[in-house]
């Protein structure tokens, strides 16, 4: 079979078109199950199984004669459905009921955009447990934390309120966020 596929190639190169229709009928049917059982679709497979050949008639030049050229054809078919099932888009939209289901369609699948009560209540808790331990900082280094991180002003800002110098800020915030840290580490 092999070395008549191999003969009829060569004639194919000589330009003799009818002798690649000998190969196209040798190959249709196996080629055709690659795609229909990669893709699951009879007609999608139609097509796949058609552009498989006609990629292989038109790159044949390229086809190494002491190859299979069962094997070369075959992952030509191979790509096609691979690229093919990579860019398929879904079949399902978001309005369809889903089946097994009493009315509910894919919108109920989504996400809802609000947090759910039990993490905001954590993050409630967690709030109340670092501005407990805030208010347990010495005052030089409470006041700068809170004018930073909870009134969200600048060190220059920052400066002015407390008029200190502005290298006295940035160390007061970097102690009393090590101190925070330190006093948060159990949490």
């Amino acid at each position: 079979m092999e070395a008549l596929v191999k003969k009829r190639i060569k004639q194919v190169l000589k330009g003799d078109q009818s002798a690649y229709g000998e190969i196209v009928e040798i190959y249709k049917d196996k080629v055709f199950q690659i795609c229909y059982r990669m893709l699951g679709n009879r007609h999608e497979a139609e097509d796949m199984a058609q552009e498989a050949f006609i990629r292989a008639y038109v790159n044949i030049s390229s086809f190494n004669i002491n190859l299979k050229f069962s094997t070369w054809l075959y992952r030509i078919a191979t790509n096609l459905c691979i690229d093919r099932i990579r860019k398929k888009k879904p079949d399902y939209y978001l309005d369809a009921e889903v089946s097994g289901t009493d009315g509910l369609t894919m919108y109920s699948q989504i996400a809802a955009d609000t947090s759910l009560p039990e993490d905001d209540l954590e993050s409630l808790e967690l709030q109340e447990t670092i501005q407990r331990e805030i208010t347990k900082l010495p005052e030089k280094y409470r006041s700068v934390i809170v004018l930073k991180y909870i009134e969200e002003l600048s060190l220059n800002e920052i400066s002015e309120i407390l008029n200190i110098p502005l290298g006295t800020v940035k160390t007061r915030i970097h102690r009393g966020r090590e101190a925070l840290r330190h006093q948060l580490r159990n949490v």
